[in-house]
């Protein structure tokens, strides 16, 4: 069963739209239905808060490492609660599955998703459990980078939002240990196909962002 749950992103207010903060959409609209507020808690690098669900214990986590240091975060919190790997859920946007589309899985390769990267290297195993909310792909690899980082067209954060409602009603089978009931509930969903972007939705790419350890990418 699911004990901790992880909305990943980056903090700050200029990230705070930007579809590489899905997961912590996510976090947030799980917060307002569990009527909790998530605090910074130092100790585990990130906004956390702590409630009780049909006499379980949930925890729920939004990372303040910046995306590739994302692990540190989990790591401290599920090495001092004794959480396992596979009692844990990562929320993450996923280039490889269309806005309005989620998909649960469990382990796997990170894909170059420097916040699983990271994940993965600091608990020493892939084998957690992932929530992917779709925000699609550029088309050009060159482009992943400016494009996580960039606000969804309006249609997409519509879909997106709406995936991030119809995967939540799968959260009593989540923290029960339901996870085909779950499955079936999140990938069986018909999202409405969102309309492909205008030219009139891109704007200038961004600065790349620095390489080195901290970063939002």
């Amino acid at each position: 069963m699911i004990k901790l749950i992880v909305g990943l992103g980056n903090p700050g207010p200029e990230y705070e739209a930007t579809r590489h903060n899905a997961g912590f959409w996510w976090i947030d609209a799980l917060a307002r239905a569990l009527k909790v507020q998530p605090a910074m808690e130092r100790s585990y690098h990130g906004l956390l808060a702590r409630t009780v669900v049909n006499g379980q214990t949930l925890w729920l986590l939004q990372p303040q490492t910046f995306m590739n240091l994302s692990g540190k975060s989990v790591a401290a919190l599920a090495r001092f609660f004794k959480i396992a790997p596979n009692e844990i859920l990562v929320v993450h946007d996923e280039l490889d599955v269309a806005p309005g589309e989620a998909k649960l899985k469990l382990g796997g390769s990170h894909a170059g998703h420097n916040g699983l990267r990271d994940i993965h290297a600091q608990l020493g195993t892939d084998s957690y459990w992932r929530l992917r909310l779709g925000v699609g792909h550029p088309g050009d690899r060159s482009e992943v980078v400016n494009w996580v980082l960039k606000k969804p067209s309006l249609d997409h954060r519509i879909a997106i939002d709406q995936a991030i409602d119809r995967s939540l009603k799968a959260l009593p089978h989540l923290l029960a240990g339901e996870m085909d009931r779950a499955t079936m509930l999140i990938h069986t969903s018909k999202p409405p196909r969102p309309k492909l972007p205008r030219p009139a939705d891109s704007v200038p790419p961004q600065t790349k962002p620095a390489s080195d350890a901290e970063g939002p990418a």
